[in-house]
C-alpha cells in the first residue's frame, strides 16, 4: 500500500481568502488550451485565426463553468435541487460534471462561431485536441482535494485518503483518469489531429475516445454516495452518460468518413 502524499488541498490562503489547487488546475487547463490554441491556429487553413483566440477560450471558460455547474445539478443532484433551488448557485459547496461542461463547451462553441461566422463543425474540430490535458489537471485537483476516489482495493498501489471516514484502502482512480482521460487522449488526439481529417471526424474522435476511457476508469472509482449503482446494479452515473457520448461520436465519425467517400474529397 503507498502512502497518501500530505498536500494541503489550499494552495494559497491569505486571510480569510483560499485558493484550492482545485481551482488552479482549472485555470492551468485554460491557460494551456490558450497556448495550444496560439500554436494550432498558425496551421495553413485553420478555422481560428489569431486575434480570434483569446475570445474562444473566453466563450470556452465561460461554457465550461457554468455548463459543468448546471450539468452537475441536473445529472447528479436533481433530487436536491428539488428541496433547494438556491442550491444551483452555492458553488463553494462543490459539485461539477464533465458531461455538462461539454455541453457548456459546444453551446459557447456554437455562439462564437455564429458570432464569428465561422464553420460550426471546423471550429468543434479545432477546440476538441485543446481539452484532454485541462480534464487531466482537473482529476489532479480531485486527487489533492482527495475527492472521486477509488472503490476498495488491494493492489499494491492503494491508498488511504485521510478524509475517507472508512479509512480503507482504495484506487487512487483519480490518477487514473488523469493518464487515460489526460495524457492518453491528448496524444491520441495530438496525433489524429496532425493531418487532415473530415470535418467533425476529430470531434467524433474525442467523443468516442473519452467516453471509452471514462467508462473503463468508472470501474475503479467509487459511486457517487447519494446514487451508488443504477443499471443493472453494477453501472454507475458517469458510466450511463458515457452511453449516448460514445453512440454519437460512432455515428459522426461514419458520418464523416462516409460523407468524404461520397464526395471523393
Amino acid at each position: 500500500m503507498l502512502q497518501y502524499p500530505q498536500i494541503d488541498p489550499v494552495a494559497i490562503a491569505v486571510g480569510p481568502l483560499e485558493v484550492h489547487w482545485y481551482g488552479l488546475t482549472y485555470l492551468a487547463g485554460l491557460a494551456f488550451a490558450w497556448w495550444l490554441a496560439l500554436r494550432r491556429c498558425r496551421r495553413p487553413g485553420c478555422v481560428v485565426k489569431r486575434g480570434q483566440v483569446d475570445d474562444l477560450i473566453f466563450y470556452c471558460a465561460v461554457g465550461v463553468v457554468l455548463g459543468g455547474r448546471l450539468g452537475y445539478v441536473l445529472f447528479y443532484g436533481s433530487g436536491r435541487l428539488m428541496d433547494d433551488l438556491l442550491w444551483v448557485f452555492r458553488v463553494w459547496e462543490g459539485g461539477m460534471s464533465f458531461h455538462g461542461g461539454l455541453l457548456g463547451v459546444i453551446l459557447s462553441a456554437w455562439l462564437f462561431a455564429r458570432a464569428q461566422s465561422l464553420d460550426f463543425g471546423a471550429l468543434l474540430d479545432f477546440v476538441a485536441p485543446l481539452a484532454p490535458l485541462g480534464l487531466g489537471l482537473g482529476r489532479l485537483g480531485n486527487f489533492i482535494g482527495q475527492e472521486l476516489w477509488g472503490r476498495p482495493s488491494d493492489v499494491a498501489w492503494a491508498m488511504v485518503f485521510p478524509r475517507d471516514p472508512l479509512q480503507l484502502p482504495r484506487h487512487p482512480s483519480q490518477l487514473y483518469q488523469f493518464a487515460l482521460e489526460g495524457i492518453l487522449l491528448f496524444a491520441l488526439l495530438y496525433w489524429y489531429s496532425s493531418r487532415p481529417r473530415p470535418r467533425l471526424a476529430v470531434s467524433a474522435a474525442f467523443l468516442l475516445g473519452y467516453a471509452c476511457l471514462r467508462y473503463f476508469a468508472e470501474f475503479f472509482r467509487q459511486p457517487d454516495a447519494h446514487l451508488g449503482f443504477e443499471a443493472f446494479g453494477w453501472m454507475t452515473r458517469g458510466q450511463l452518460l458515457c452511453l449516448p457520448m460514445a453512440l454519437l461520436g460512432l455515428y459522426l465519425l461514419h458520418r464523416a468518413y462516409w460523407r468524404t467517400s461520397r464526395t471523393g474529397a
